[in-house]
């Protein structure tokens, strides 16, 4: 094939489907012998990977935790609220924290997705599973270990070596990031998992001085107290592929395809670092920390993704099983506590009505989530409501009536993190506050917050 025509490449969300995309573009045009492409580079004297804070964004950040700085609540007066728009099926809005997007109908492309799924044929589900059966022989390794599946300790994971190891017959090693915080039932469920699926498994669990500074560093600076989990979980995993030689890891279902359609059924976006810091870390890396309470850069060395090169030598591949295989949570629920004695809550959450999901953290279901319905007005139950009504499980009746009983609940290990990270109740309010989206809140004659709620009939 000649590329003499070639005067230029076109890119666009191409560079969130694997890692280092356009590396490999490069690469990939300039090995067929087209030598007019400058030969690929990694390193770069002119960018950085890692996004850089100037000392002055910095400061602003954080003067949030000054007492005597003050929210400018004039913008909070209705004048900057949005029309919000719902789904006509599930129950996100025009103001989600994901980007929303509705079709000519009033469906949201959460839900079109979801409607694409279902209409998979398992024909075509067979050739993705041979696919992805070709991906593990073309992409393995030296190691002794097929691949990685990154768990948790939760449902997923538990359905992902399941499916990795029952189905696709491989020896997989199985990795957890510890955040420090894991309920006593998903402690359990989490060490269940080596004699279970009998498979060798490396926790990692960095210092816990470290984690309560981030803790509270992270919720001040974004309001996402839980930045290290986050952060931390699609670190660990590519870390220890790197030192261990091991080529592929397994994940769940795309959040962002499965919430909001960023991806369609027939796109294969894989993780890698842009997506992990873009989405799961909101655009900050571990070097905005250091300096910061004493953190220094070896305290975060947990967190600090593989470089280039490593990545390169290794040819690291990060599947979503989600987009290979049918992907329902509550049914892999079942299956997963009959076959291999997953445990969930006895105990009901207070803001949601799942018991099975996010036991790896006492906090992700409490305080965390709270904070996200400050920020945007909706919490966990919105959440596990439109998937189920998605599903077909739920009738939006049924999900707006829990929505509205649950999604504002203040709850009670609130307490417990404020000990955590020594804060008080006033200062966390204060401090939430500055995170309030004026699209959706404001303050009503008497000086209370206000948002718009979606009503049944809407």
């Amino acid at each position: 094939m000649s590329y003499n025509c070639i005067s230029g490449v076109a890119a666009s969300n191409v560079f969130y489907f694997t890692e280092l995309s356009y590396y490999n573009i490069v690469k990939g045009i300039h090995d067929t012998g087209y030598k007019l492409i400058r030969e690929p580079k990694i390193d770069s004297t002119f960018s950085q990977r890692e996004p850089s804070f100037s000392p002055d964004v910095v400061k602003k950040l954080l003067k949030k935790v000054n007492p005597d700085s003050c929210l400018d609540k004039s913008k909070y007066n209705g004048s900057k609220l949005v029309s919000t728009k719902y789904c006509t099926r599930c129950l996100y809005s025009s103001a989600s924290a994901t980007p929303m997007q509705f079709d000519d109908s009033g469906l949201c492309m959460g839900c079109r997705v979801s409607d694409t799924k279902l209409a998979i044929k398992s024909s075509t589900y067979a050739k993705l599973k041979d696919e992805l059966i070709e991906i593990t022989k073309t992409n393995s390794g030296e190691s002794g270990y097929d691949c990685i599946v990154s768990v948790s300790g939760g449902k997923d994971s538990y359905y992902q070596t399941h499916y990795v190891k029952e189905v696709l017959g491989l020896k997989p090693l199985l990795v957890t990031y510890n955040g420090n915080n894991y309920s006593q039932i998903g402690w359990e469920n989490l060490w269940n998992m080596r004699e279970a699926f009998d498979c060798d498994h490396i926790v990692v669990s960095p210092s816990v001085s470290t984690i309560k500074k981030l803790n509270k560093l992270a919720f001040i600076v974004m309001g996402d107290m839980n930045w290290h989990a986050h952060i931390g979980i699609f670190t660990t995993a590519p870390r220890i592929a790197v030192q261990q030689n091991i080529p592929i890891i397994f994940w769940g279902e795309h959040g962002y395809a499965d919430l909001c359609g960023q991806f369609s059924m027939t796109d294969f976006p894989e993780m890698n670092y842009r997506e992990r810091t873009e989405h799961a870390g909101r655009g900050f890396d571990w070097p905005f920390f250091v300096g910061i309470e004493g953190i220094t850069s070896q305290d975060m060395e947990p967190w600090k993704y593989p470089c280039d090169e490593s990545l390169i030598s290794a040819g690291l591949r990060q599947i979503y099983l989600g987009h290979y295989i049918p992907w329902e949570s509550n049914k892999h629920l079942n299956l997963v506590i009959n076959e291999y004695g997953f445990k969930v809550s006895e105990e009901p959450f207070e803001r949601t009505y799942r018991r099975g999901s996010n036991l790896d953290d006492i906090h992700e279901n409490g305080v965390h989530d709270y904070l996200k319905y400050i920020k945007f007005g909706y919490g966990r139950c919105t959440d596990h409501a439109s998937k189920d009504i998605r599903a077909g499980l739920l009738s939006r009746e049924e999900g707006i009536h829990l929505v509205n009983s649950m999604d504002h609940i203040k709850p009670k290990d609130l307490k417990r993190w404020l000990n955590y990270v020594e804060m008080s109740e006033t200062e966390f309010e204060r401090i939430a506050d500055y995170f309030r989206d004026p699209r959706i809140w404001y303050i009503d004659s008497l000086g209370d917050w206000q948002r718009n709620k979606l009503e049944s009939g809407y």
